[in-house]
């Protein structure tokens, strides 16, 4: 107990001190990790053997955040990935394998041990890139979601290549086998991929296997969809706060030691679990549940990392292997800066993708590890290929500081911002902060209503803030934003977008989610009001109507009007031209221009001479009046 309170005290205070240093210098809280295991390991030898067991303890925070990553994720967001998972991945994948075994082969090794190192050392780090992304908030631009993608694929990767080393082994030369510094192969296939005591699929047949797998997929995805309601509520009824960080970590290792029974990957599991229940109404209590847990045992996978590396072996031949470690970035940045081109990445999003994928991943360790077991790579290889790929992994917050140092010399414009979490409700949204709303939004908080302010453009909410105008940034045709800001408690919705189509989308969502509502809609020209119209608006404003409208009063005034007169003409137009508008939404066909519909035609000059009628009528009032 004593020793393990120590070990405990000697990480979080290493973290406690390295990360923050690290921060305040900009160089990310990843490097921080990494340092402060470098320095509690290596330097001062404060932690013993028990690292490695501890790096797998502290590999759950990969696991938790993907499952995190899976809930920010609907099925079709994932669904409309797939051109990238597929392609994009699965081509880095196959590229970079191919141009490392030649490497390999190159070196000397012979062509089991060459694909062996060429399908190891293809994998990226889910674990330190997916952190950085996260904290430059750079997940939503188009090079973070590729590089978001090729990891994906990665992770699926693992498990055909956890499958495919057993048969290297089994045509691994025999000089290789016999060597009496490595293990006997048949000794790790029981445990590896999680094929030990307690695996489901041990001793059955392929078929038996496949259908265990998909059978556990299948309870994973119909738990999450039918089960977490009612097990939510039950929790609810406790009155017991920490039921649902119970149950929260419940979900995640409860799904990851399923998916260790039939061999998968505890994070792709995660994931899937995540995306099932990226529509549940418990997204946010899981998310705010499992925050704290990530980013602890995420930070001490990185101390492990760099607590773990063989300082000795390192000191025998340090140019060598940061060569090869440089070699290795090198030789993978080439691949990705190609396929980023293929596939129409740009400028920063081209760099990004580049320089984010270009080190090895934690997964390396797991594969060399049973590599090595199947005598597949020789012990002295192994080890070399593991600091490696722990030199990779200490250089890649390097490559994001290259990465920062590009793009601030970039001219084109910086990436897209990704969209505010939302605080805060109110009776009153604003959708939309331009010319137009941010007048809707001065009038009615100065008269004492609260309103929540939501717009797309960056510089728009920036330069309101800057006036003390808090809003939030976001698309506001997305749902789930317009759930986050009380679309289902608000009493009126005001939709002041500069996109007609956007407008009429908003609209359209607001009135199916909400039949009660309010709706007062910004309308381009009388066309987009029959569509607003249509889509369920209540109260309809052109943009132009109201100050052409004023304009014409002043013209009235200022040829021979009294202002009473004007103002009486004004508001006779005004009436008139509302009823009509809702005349003429009856016999407009949006599949007809306006100047082939007939009915439309003949309605509108009913309604001009109705309108002259009105105003030379008033004219005669007014004249009699002053008479």
């Amino acid at each position: 107990m004593e020793n393990f309170l120590y070990q405990a005290s000697i990480y979080l205070a290493a973290a406690v001190i390295a990360v923050p240093i690290a921060a305040r210098l900009g160089l990310g809280s990843v490097l921080g990790y990494l340092a402060a295991g470098i320095i509690i390991g290596p330097v001062l030898g404060l932690v013993g053997s028990e690292t490695e067991n501890l790096r797998h303890f502290a590999e759950f925070g990969v696991v938790m955040m993907l499952f995190l990553i899976g809930l920010e994720l609907e099925p079709a967001a994932l669904w409309d990935m797939r051109h990238r998972l597929i392609g994009l991945g699965g081509l880095q994948i196959v590229v970079s394998t191919l141009a490392l075994m030649t490497a390999a082969l190159l070196a000397n090794q012979n062509w089991q041990a060459a694909l062996a190192i060429g399908l190891t050392l293809s994998l990226s780090s889910t674990a330190i890139v997916l952190q950085t992304l996260s904290e430059k908030g750079l997940m939503q631009t188009a090079g973070g979601r590729s590089v978001f993608s090729v990891l994906l694929t990665q992770d699926i990767a693992v498990i055909p290549i956890l499958a495919l080393l057993p048969l290297l082994a089994v045509a691994a030369p025999a000089q290789i086998l016999h060597d009496g510094s490595i293990g006997r192969g048949g000794e790790a296939g029981s445990d590896a991929g999680g094929h030990g005591a307690l695996s489901l699929v041990a001793g059955l047949p392929g078929w038996g296997v496949t259908l265990v797998t998909i059978a556990v997929i299948g309870f994973v995805v119909l738990a999450g969809i039918y089960l977490t309601r009612p097990v939510f509520r039950f929790i609810h009824a406790s009155n017991l706060r920490e039921m649902y960080t119970a149950l929260a970590l419940l979900i995640v290792v409860g799904i990851s030691f399923l998916m260790l029974l039939v061999g998968l990957s505890p994070a792709l599991g995660a994931f899937l679990a995540g995306v099932v229940l990226a529509n549940s109404e418990f997204r946010h209590e899981l998310e705010s549940d499992l925050l704290p847990f990530k980013g602890l045992l995420l930070g001490l996978f990185f101390i492990t990392v760099g607590s773990g590396i063989d300082v000795r072996a390192f000191l025998r031949d340090p140019g060598d292997l940061i060569g090869l470690a440089l070699l290795l970035a090198v030789v993978k940045g080439l691949i990705l800066y190609l396929l980023g081109r293929i596939f129409g990445l740009k400028g920063r999003d081209r760099w990004l993708f580049t320089l984010g994928l270009a080190q090895a991943g934690e997964f390396a360790f797991v594969l060399i590890g049973f590599s090595r077991q199947l005598n597949v790579l020789p012990n002295d290889l192994a080890q070399k290929l593991l600091l490696i790929v722990a030199l990779s992994m200490l250089i890649t917050p390097l490559l994001f500081i290259l990465y920062d140092m590009l793009s601030r010399r970039m001219k084109e414009p910086a990436p897209h911002q990704q969209a505010d979490k939302i605080d805060d409700e109110g009776p009153i949204i604003i959708a939309g902060i331009g010319r137009f709303g941010q007048i809707v939004n001065r009038l009615v908080r100065g008269s004492g209503f609260k309103t929540i302010v939501l717009d797309h453009d960056m510089e728009t909410v920036q330069l309101m803030r800057r006036f003390g105008v808090k809003g939030f940034l976001g698309d506001p045709t997305r749902p789930e934003l317009l759930k986050a800001a009380g679309l289902a408690k608000a009493r009126v919705l005001v939709a002041a977008l500069d996109d007609p189509a956007q407008v009429t989308k908003l609209v359209a969502y607001a009135r199916r989610e909400r039949p009660d509502l309010h709706i007062v809609a910004r309308a381009r020209d009388r066309h987009h009001v029959f569509e607003l119209y249509k889509a369920g608006a209540d109260d309809i404003v052109r943009e132009m109507f109201d100050s052409s409208l004023r304009a014409g009063r002043y013209v009235l005034e200022n040829i021979g009007l009294s202002e009473f007169e004007a103002a009486g003409a004004e508001q006779t137009f005004y009436t008139h031209d509302r009823q009509a508008l809702r005349d003429l939404a009856e016999v407009w066909d949006p599949a007809l221009p306006a100047s082939q519909n007939a009915a439309y035609i003949a309605r509108v000059r009913e309604l001009e001479k109705e309108l002259e009628s009105e105003l030379l009528a008033l004219a005669e009032e007014n004249a009699k009046k002053t008479a």
